[in-house]
Formats: C-alpha cells, structure tokens, sequence
C-alpha cells in the first residue's frame, strides 16, 4: 500500500477483561439513569498513515493490539441495526497522548519518521434507548470543552495542511479611540484587564511610544497584568476599613491593631506611605519576624521561584546544608471546565515551580473542594459539569500525572460543600530540595541567552492566565476549551532528571517555568532587557500566529539563563535526557521586552511600564460580625444531632458517614506514595491500613546513602467555620495545620506555612473585601501569637459562577522537619494502653488561648522526644468520636471509654486538641505536669468502641464510614473462589560459568520509565555496579543510536533490569508496549537471548518492567516470542483503576536465584502501585507453571494464607500470583516494588519490608 493510504483499526478488549466497557456501562446506568440500556461495548479506533504493508502487519500486534485480551477488527466494524453507536475524539491541537505514544512504538519499530495517527473511542450501544436518551449519553460523556462527536467515516488523509496565519493586526486609531470605542473594545477582546487599565494602555502607547500597538502587545499586556500573573486584587489598595464591633468581632478589630503596629515596626516612619493591601497583610507575619532577626532559615534571593529554606540535612551521619521548597497551586477554572486536563496540570505546575529553584520534587499534597458528588446529574445546573464528574475525572487526571512523572503523593483530602458547586477547588502542593551547593543564583547580564527546554507549544493553554482571572458564566465557560493546557508528564520527568544532574543545575543562573502567561511571562519575567525570537519556538503544529507563541502556556517548558559559553554544554546534557532545548532570546542591556516573529518586531514594550502592573485599584472594606446564633463552636451536624435525641450509636455511625468524616480511601488509593522509597508514613496506617494519616511525611530525596532529615506537611481548612467567620476559620486553618505537624512529631516553633486564599469575585463590594480581609488577619494573628510566618503563598479570586460563589477559603498549609525515627502515626497500637484528650482552651470569643495552646505543643513534643506517644489524633471535624474511631480502625484495637463527657462535645471540632495513646503504666500526673488532660478510656483487644453503656463494633463503623462514597470511587470487588496453597522448595543451582565481585547491572530508561532511581540505588546497596541509558526517540538517528548502545550495554551486562513506570504512558491502551516493541528489534532481541543462553545472564522487571517481560514473552517463557490468546498477561486490575498500597506477598517457589536470599513461605510487606497488575492466565497454563515452580510469589492475607479479597490481593491476580519466572527461574517479572525499601519508611505498616531480591541477584555471580 502507499504509506499515505490510510489504515483503519478497531480494537475491543475480549469479555473479563472489558473493565472500562463495563464501569462505563454501569455508570450510564446508574447515574444516567439509562436503564433501557443492556449492553455497552468500547472500542478504540486508530486511523494511520506512514506505513508500508510490511510494517502496518507487523505493528498491529505488538503495539495496537494484544492477542490475550484485545480482539482486533480491521477497516470495517459491524454493527447491527438495533444498536446505537457514535464516536468521540479530541479536539484539533488538544494533546492525545494514546495516538503520541502510539507514533513512539511504530517509530521505534521502523526506526524511521514517525507515522501520522488519529485516534477516537467508539460506544456501541444495545437496548431500545431513546433519541433523547441517546442524545443525554453523548452530552454527558463528551466535554465540548476539549473532545467533540467524531465522523464514522474513514478520511482520506491524516496530513494536516495549516493556514498559514496572517501577520499580527496593528489595532489602527487606538490612540484616538473615544471612551466608548474603547469600552466597546474591551469589551469585544474579551481582556481580563479593568477599562482602566486598557485607558492606561491607550495613554502609554499614545503619548510615550506614539504609535498603536499590536494586538500582540495589548494580549501580552493583559497575560502580564492578571490577577493570576500580577495578583492584582492582592494589591489593590485598601483605603476605607470599617470593621463592625461586637463580640466576635472584637478580635477581628484586635487583629488589625496588632497589624498596624507590626506595620510601624517593620516599615519605620515609611508605614504611611506603605498600602494598605491584602499582600501586606499575607506577608507581614513573616516581615516582622524576619525584621527581628528570627528566620535564619529562610532563604532569600531575587529569584522567587517557592518557599525556601535552608535546612541542615544528617546524610550519611554527615551534616549537609539543603534547600527545602514547597509550592502550593490551585486550577480551579481549568479544573471545573476540563476536569482531567486541569487538575493533571495543576500538578504539573505546582512541581515545575520548586523544580525551576533547581530543586527535586518528591511529595505532593492535594487538597480540593467539591459539591456532593452523589447529586443527581438532572440536578446539575446549566453550562456546568455534574460534580461526580468533576470529582473523578479531576482524581483521574492529577493521580495519572503525579504516577506517570514519578511523584509520591502523601496526602489528598477532597472537602465537600455545596458552594463549591460555583467553582471547583483544585489545589496541589508540592515539596522539594536539593543541595544548596547545587543551586546557583546569578543576574543575568547583557549577552547572556535563553534557552527553551522541553515540551512544544500549542494553542493548548492560550488565555488560561486571563481566563482564570475572570468570573465566569454560562455563556463563558463553552468558550474556554483553548484555555486548558495538556499535560505531558514523561517530557516533566526528564526535566526533573535533567535539572537534578549537578554540572547542569549550577549553569542555570536563574530560571522560570511555563505556567500563566507564556513566553511573555516565562522569559519576561527573567531580566528587564530582553530580546525574543517567536520564530525559534518550537511548535507542536504549524498554523500558530506571533500572539499565539507569545501567550501560549503549552506545559512542560522551562526558560533557563546561561551565560553564552555554557550553552552548547547545556545544550548536549539536554539532549542525552531526550529532551528538545533551543536558544529563544538574549539578554539585552535596554530595559524592554522585545519580541520578533516573521523578522518583525510585534511586541516592544518598555520594562518600566510593564512593571506598573497597570493602573492601581482601589477599594473599600467592610467587615461583618459573624452572627451568634450561628457560632459553629456550639453546633453538630443536623444528622448527628437528630439521631443523639434518642441513640448514641445511630449518631456515632452518623457522625462518620458525614461527608467530610467518611473514608476516602477509594479516592486516596488511585495516587502513588510510595516511589522515590522515601515515604515515611503511609495515608493509611495499621495491618488493615485504614487509619488516615494526619499529613504526609517523607525524607529528602538524597541521591545515596540514607538521611535521618525528613519534612512533614499538613494542611488546614473547615468551610462551614470559614462560612460563619472567615476570621476565625483562618486562623483555625492555622492552628489545624500546626496542631497536626505537632501530632505527627514536628516542632511547632520551626514550623513555615504557605496559604491558599480563595474567593469569590470582589468587584467593588466592600463586603465582599470584608471577607478575605478578615481571613487573612486571621492567618496574621495566628501567625503572630504562634511566632511562626507564612513565607509564601497563592491566591485566586475568581470563585463566582453567574450568583454563584465560593466559600471563602483560606488553606493554610504547614511544613516542618522532622526525624523519621521519632515520627507518630495515627492508628492505636496496642491494648491496654492510656488514652486522653489534651484539650485548647478558647474564650468567649472562640478564640484560642495561644499561651496555653504553645504549653500543650511543647509538652507534645517533649512526650514524643522521650518515647511515650504511641500514637495521636487531632480532633476536627466529627470531633473526639470520630478521632477515635478512625484511630481503632488500622490494627483493629478497640477502646472502652471510661470518661462521661456530655455526649454533644463527643461530635464537635475542637481545634488544637490533641488525643494520645500512652504506654499503660506511663504516671500521667509526673508526665503531663500542670497541663489539664482528660482520660478518655484504655485500648482493648475486643474490636469494639464501647461508651456511655453502648457498643459499636469495628466492623460496623468502618462499614458506615466506608459506604458514602462507595459507588463515587469504589475500594471493594465481587469475591471469587479462594487461591491455590503453592509450595515449591527446589532451587535452580546452576551457577553462571564465571564470578565476578560486582556484577555489571544494566537499567535503560525508556520515555515514561519513573523507578530507575529507586532501582540503582537498591543495586548500588547490594553491591553491584550499574549503568543507566537514557532511550533516545526524538529522531529517527536517536533511535537507531539507542538501539545500538542497548545492544552494547547488553553485551558487558550480567544483569538486565527493567524498572517501573509508564513507559509512554502505558498507551497505546496497555503498559509496557514500548520496551516490547524496542526489545524486539532484531539486534536487541538477538543480545537478549545470547545473554541468557550462553552468557548465564539474569533479568528483572517490576511492575512496568514486569509488563515488558510478560509482552516479550520472557516470561514465562524464557525467550523472546511472538504471544497468541492462550499466553498469560497482565492486564487491568478488576477495580477498574490504580492501585497503591502495601502488600504482604509470600515467596511460594525458591526455583529462582533471585529468591537466593530466601527460604520457602517467607512473607515481605512491599509496595504496589499500579493500574494493569491483574495477572491472568487459563487455567492449563496455570496449572503448568506451579507445577514447574515458576510461580514466585502470592499475595497473602494476615494470616499467610493467598487471598482473593480486594485488601490483600488488590488487582485481583488469578491464584493471587505476584511474581513469576521463566522456566529456569533467571528471569524475574513481579508487580510488587521490592526497590522501595530503606530505614524509616512505611512506618505505620508493620511487617518486613526488606526482600532481598536485588542481594539474591547479585551474589548469584559471587557465590
């Protein structure tokens, strides 16, 4: 065939493994309410062009399809008459990673161009489903925003001929446009900028540069000035302050007291001419603190990039000075309108941030706001998106970036209230270091270049800084698709490994991220003098115009600063990590922002006039007093109340079924936490793990050896005590986030915060000011009695929808250092211990006793340092009783509760009270001193929860707290028929023809692998010498290059490892698809099979790399095959989405060398994290490989026993295997990361964490 001939494929995963279809079918039907519908069947389609026959055939199987799991369907689909069926694709220049990846795998396969690929989903539908039935299902599953209904019909062509654009409009008489014209402008452009601003403009362009601008200049001017860019509602000058008198706003009107005499302390005589403004206040906690000497840890420079501190890291038993950042990021618009693509690159943000300080991201936090995402989908109001939606296809699109890029993620809280329904909250924090050693900081100079490093620009993104400025209405928000950017979170990984390589991070004199505003904000921002080359960008597609290249915030891009003699070098470690990197612009001496396109100059602005940020806004305050009657220090929820009238026990369980009480474990469990082997505390603590951790904790990310330094985060924030007195409710954010460092064993006086505020839109309201205003006096008192700062932050006021407004929402997150030796955890952890309730005192104004609160910290402290705190609690929302219960939940210890507290307060919050489990026979009175502490009970070994003469048993509470979101994001599976026992003791005891002291370990890194870190340094440790390869793929030479070095590093290897990850994202529709296609190529494959049949070579695969093996046939076979539907695979897990959590696996075959280490029924407690680990086979191949003793491994329950239960065997494995072996046990594939180990993680999970595989491996070439 001619390689422009277009092929068409259909492929539909077989029955069983059809677990999208059918969540998909039952979603429709249960949610939809489609109950006529009987059956669903999703096919993916693929169109390509660029092949010859011979390569069309021999990619069908091995990258588009699998013969185990898919059926295939080639240019024709049938489709009866009685069903319904239409196709769905992603909008032109929005970015589909299905059809890239899939153009990686055919190119790697040909070694040539890349082909063109087009990709859609087709619903087939059966049942008697109605014309308005039919057109609900396709309202609801394809969002204008980013996807549209696609053609059934094949084109002709896939080659994209682009307009080429016309040159950039010179807005004509815009000097000498009237006040209406100009109105009429504004209003036609759609600016986010005031009138007033654009009358600025008008004056500038007018009177100083005497000419009219372009229409790039005003779009650049208005990305440059947005609230998003510029925070200008921050800045607005506050210039009439009226706060009301009453009781509780007394101290709202002490707040601003205190604020002003910090004012005169920090600014002198010039406090006067200083604003008055919603920044200043942000920031003054820290202002005076560092005006009085008392931040010697804060690390201060020109360039604000996060957070930063100077921390003094044990590494090693050697003390290193450190960088710590942390960066908290919201994306509420783009969330609320693209759900995955918004909440994906929320994420993607929050990380490129601390990562443009040059610094290694390795947690994040994510912590959002929702409606009830059980409301009926009728009930969603016009021009929105169903909050159910919203909420998963956010979890979706967050938890699939953070796992592909490789990023831990400790902690994800969703908040539900129903003003959320105006704007979602989308916010991710993140935290990072690195080497202070390795971060340079220098002002550019004139001559100095700029390089653009990373991903390709596109129309994806464009508007986003000013579309998430705006307040938005129905009409809006069906305009908005090209405001969400697409994240590629494999082009992010290299970046990360790029910039974590010493000899490059200290070139980079200052660097920026592409987030809002583009290259005009990127590169703008960098220095004063500037002069950009448009036409040096590199494009995605042709067709953008000199507006487009200069606004597009098209992710993954990083602008870095060199000093011209660097940049070839920079240039050539670019290239060694697959990453494009091009020279884009050069400082200039002249204090402008220059840009060129088509050798024109379209932009040409001077720097003073940029940074006049536009005309100054100014506003009136006016604060409310919070009504008493209202108080939420006195109130329960309505439900508990109704049901404490007559019965604790219906109260207690509905206390945990309130939505911001219930698990949410099904939502927590889709991100990974354990990569980067530095976890310290799991979500979920206890052998059941289902006691929620109060933050997430994890050492630095030292790149050898082990660290005892550790940074715990947590977070703050309650929207119905924010609703009643935004005052109170940020200051209680405060005291949650600390309250919570100190639980988990932090310091409170070394503790930093960052704050998130957001609000609905201000406008000129004075009451509406009156909102944030108060909140961050609030966070300022807090911050001023505690002698703790927020050192950074993010705000975003855009939170109204038409009459529509946020809660208002001021999160306070909290950063500390802590010793991963002293760290508490949450779940109880043994019988017969001493339980108590450490109260805060609060006044009449329900404000906290910050003296008293400041005892309890450091007594908290003192208890953990001596070793008597077993484990802690807050207690907040569903208060003590909820506390409780969660805290019985993860090692099934009940509590006999022996105190007779009002049965009301059992159920209220009580910030800054801490509950602790004590040693049994510890003296409270010598340990607790004068401080008052109330004993609540003793721990018991009967699972139950008994109080006041009721019992709750544990089975039945966590049954209650486990139901409300059950059916929104599920955590059970239906039960099959229990597991085969396996039992095999022999041992493979041939010995490689040769020894060798330090075996030689092979790791290529494929585009998307993420778990090569963590699998060096577990070989490093057990004694081998490893050598990683960066697979390059960016042109067809890369490719045939790579291949040769694989083939080369194969030769003086003794051992092949194939780490985790999502080798080009796990697409096209299956993992592993791209180390199978390049491991075929014939050059690698004949090295493979030399090295394991005559050079004695062992291999390994992991999760991803397991996928590999299996795809390859290498296991279980031995060798590279070609695979027919009777070979065993791995494939989706039967939940139908990611799993992470711990696993307690059993070695049941010691056939392999690698379980040399180990004998026979020996149980480890590992990681997973994965979405396709579901091993499946037909029973005869089952049968064969226990008998030949290539089944290694099984996942087992607490008892040891193989396991079936969703708990125990979490993608649901056929016979519970883990891990199997080719038939003479050398080569390994197991789904359980075994390389996550090291002293101090996992802490809350007990069982033996340390499986010596790697040694196993390693000293099969030495013994």
């Amino acid at each position: 065939m001619s390689k422009q001939t277009v092929k068409r494929i259909y492929v539909e995963k077989r029955p069983g493994f059809d677990i999208e279809a059918q969540g998909l079918l039952k979603d429709l039907r249960e949610n939809l309410g489609i109950h006529n519908l009987e059956g669903l069947r999703l096919i993916n389609r693929y169109d390509i062009a660029g092949l010859t026959e011979e390569e069309y055939a021999q990619s069908l199987n091995i990258i588009f399809a699998e013969p185990t799991v898919d059926w295939v369907y080639e240019e024709e689909l049938e489709i009866s008459a009685k069903e319904r069926v239409f196709a769905m694709e992603y909008l032109p220049g929005q970015y589909d990673q299905r059809a890239d990846s899939a153009a990686q795998c055919v190119q790697i396969l040909t070694q040539k161009e890349r082909p063109d690929i087009a990709t859609a989903k087709v619903i087939i539908m059966q049942g008697p489903i109605s014309e308005d039935e039919f057109k609900r299902i396709k309202d609801y599953l394809i969002n204008p925003v980013e996807a549209r209904e696609a053609s059934l019909a094949k084109p002709e062509s896939l080659a994209f001929t682009a307009e080429n654009p016309a040159d950039v409009e010179i807005i004509s008489g815009f000097g000498q446009m009237t006040g209406a014209e100009l109105a009429n402008f504004h209003r036609q452009a759609g600016f986010a900028m005031s009138l007033e601003d654009l009358a600025f403009c008008q004056e500038y362009f007018r009177d100083t540069e005497k000419r009219d601008p372009t229409i790039t200049e005003l779009r650049v001017i208005d990305t440059y000035w947005s609230d998003h860019c510029r925070h200008t509602t921050f800045l607005t000058s506050l210039e009439k302050i009226d706060i009301a008198a009453g009781q509780f706003a007394a101290p709202i009107n002490q707040a601003y007291e205190e604020y002003l005499k910090s004012r005169k302390r920090v600014y002198g005589e010039k406090a006067q001419e200083r604003d008055i403004n919603l920044m200043d206040i942000a920031l003054m906690g820290m202002k005076e603190l560092r005006a009085q000497g008392l931040l010697e840890d804060l690390d201060q420079s020109e360039e604000v990039n996060a957070c930063s501190i100077v921390v003094n890291a044990e590494v090693d038993g050697q003390t290193e000075e450190w960088l710590v950042m942390f960066k908290n990021e919201t994306h509420n618009h783009p969330t609320e309108i693209e759900p995955f693509g918004g909440a994906a690159t929320c994420l993607g943000g929050a990380i490129r941030d601390p990562l443009s300080g040059r610094s290694y991201v390795y947690q994040a936090m994510r912590v959002t706001g929702s409606g009830d995402p059980r409301r009926k989908i009728e009930d969603t109001l016009p021009g929105k998106l169903p909050q159910r939606k919203i909420t998963t296809g956010a979890a979706h699109g967050y938890s699939s970036y953070g796992n592909q890029i490789g990023l831990a993620t400790g902690q994800v809280a969703e908040i539900y209230d129903e003003d959320y329904v105006a704007k979602r909250m989308e916010i991710g924090a993140v935290i990072g270091a690195a080497p202070r050693k390795n971060v340079v900081r220098q002002t550019p100079q004139p001559g100095d270049v700029v390089v653009l490093v990373g991903g390709r620009t596109g129309r994806d993104g464009c508007g986003g800084a000013t579309g998430s400025s705006k307040e938005h209405t129905t009409e809006s928000l069906t305009s908005c698709g090209a405001e969400v950017q697409k994240g590629n979170p494999p082009t992010e990984r290299k970046l990360q490994r790029l910039f974590r390589n010493p000899k490059v991070s200290t070139m980079i004199k200052k660097c920026n991220d592409f987030g809002a505003g583009g290259v005009s904000v990127a590169i703008g921002e960098l220095t004063d003098g500037l002069e950009i080359n448009l036409d040096a960008v590199p494009k995605k597609y042709e067709g953008l115009d000199g507006t487009e290249l200069a606004i597009s915030e098209s992710q993954e891009r990083m602008a870095v600063v060199l000093a011209r003699e660097n940049l070839e070098e920079f240039l050539r470690y670019a290239d060694a990590e697959n990453l494009e990197a091009t020279l884009v612009a050069e400082v200039s001496g002249i204090p402008r922002l220059r840009m060129n396109w088509r050798n024109k100059t379209i932009v040409d602005i001077s720097r003073e006039f940029l940074n006049t940020n536009g005309v100054k806004q100014r506003a009136q305050v006016e604060v409310q007093e919070p009504v008493a009657a209202d108080n939420y220090f006195s109130q329960v929820p309505p439900q508990v109340a109704a049901a404490l009238k007559d019965n604790l026990k219906e109260a207690w369980i509905a206390n945990l079924q309130d939505l911001n009480v219930c698990s949410q474990k099904g939502l927590v469990e889709r991100f990974d936490s354990t990569i980067g082997s530095n976890t310290v505390l799991m979500p979920f603590g206890g052998k059941y793990q289902t006691t929620p951790a109060e933050g997430m904790v994890a050492k630095i990310p030292v790149p050898s050896g082990n660290t005892r330094t550790a940074t715990a985060m947590t977070f703050g924030y309650n929207p119905q005590l924010a609703k009643w007195s935004p005052f109170h409710g940020a200051l209680y954010a405060v005291i949650e986030a600390v309250t919570k460092i100190v639980a988990l064993g932090g310091v409170y006086k070394k503790i930093r915060l960052t704050l998130q505020e957001y609000f609905e839109k201000l406008g000129k309201n004075p009451k509406k000011w009156g909102k944030p205003f108060s909140a961050l006096l609030g966070a300022f008192y807090a911050q001023k009695q505690l002698g703790i700062p927020a050192i950074g932050g993010k705000d975003s006021m855009s939170g109204t929808f038409m009459d529509l407004n946020v809660p208002p929402t001021l999160v306070a997150f909290a950063v500390g250092m802590v010793n991963p030796d002293k760290v508490i955890s949450q779940e109880f952890k043994e019988v017969g211990s001493q339980v108590i309730l450490l109260p805060a005192k609060r006044d009449e104004k329900e404000i906290i006793d910050f003296a008293y609160q400041v005892q309890l910290y450091e007594k908290v402290q003192e208890l953990i340092q001596k070793g008597n705190v077993l484990s802690s609690h807050t207690v907040r929302v569903g208060g003590v009783a909820a506390a409780l219960t969660k805290m019985a939940f993860g090692n099934g210890i009940g509590l006999k509760l022996e105190v007779s507290l009002p049965s009301v307060d059992l159920f209220r919050a009580d910030y800054g009270s801490l509950i602790l489990e004590l040693p049994a026979k510890l003296d409270l009175k010598a340990a607790l001193g004068a401080l008052n502490y109330v004993v609540l009970g003793t721990t018991q070994a009967k699972p139950a929860i008994e109080v006041q003469g009721v019992e709750i048993p544990l089975a039945e509470a966590l049954a209650a707290w486990q139901e409300p979101l059950e059916n929104i994001f599920p955590t059970q599976t239906e039960r099959t028929k229990p597991p085969q026992n396996i039992s095999f003791g022999e041992r493979n005891r041939q010995k490689p023809s040769f020894k060798i002291a330090k075996p030689r370990v092979f790791i290529p890194v494929f585009p998307g692998t993420n778990c090569e870190d963590d699998s060096e340094r577990a070989f490093l440790k057990a004694g081998a010498e490893v050598k990683t390869l960066v697979i390059r793929n960016l042109t067809p030479l890369q490719v045939e290059e790579s291949i040769h070095r694989i083939v080369r590093e194969i030769e003086q290897a003794q051992i092949i490892m194939l780490p985790g990850g999502f080798s080009a994202g796990d697409e096209p529709d299956g993992s592993g698809k791209f180390i199978a296609t390049m491991f075929r190529n014939p050059r690698i494959k004949e090295s493979i099979m030399n090295f394991l049949n005559h050079r004695d070579g062992l291999m390994l695969g992991i999760c991803n790399g397991f996928q590999a093996l299996i795809k390859l046939g290498l296991v279980p076979y031995g060798e590279i095959r070609d695979l027919d539907e009777d070979s065993p695979t791995l494939t989706y897990n039967k939940i139908g989405r990611h799993v992470s959590c711990m696993v307690r696996t059993k070695v049941v075959s010691t056939l392999s060398p690698w379980f040399s280490g180990m004998e026979l029924g020996e149980i480890h407690t590992i990681p997973v994290s994965h979405g396709e680990g579901r091993f499946v086979a037909k029973p005869a191949v089952l049968q064969k490989l226990i008998a030949n003793g290539q089944v290694a491994t099984q996942y087992v329950d607490l008892e040891g026993r193989p396991s079936n239960d969703i708990l125990y065997n979490p993608n649901g494995s056929d016979e519970a295997i883990e891990g199997i072996t080719s038939p003479d046990g050398r080569v390994l594939g197991k789904m359980g990361h075994s390389e996550r180990v090291g002293e101090g993680v996992a802490v809350n999970i007990p069982g033996n964490k340390y499986q010596p595989i790697f040694q196993g491996g390693v000293n099969y070439f030495r013994d």
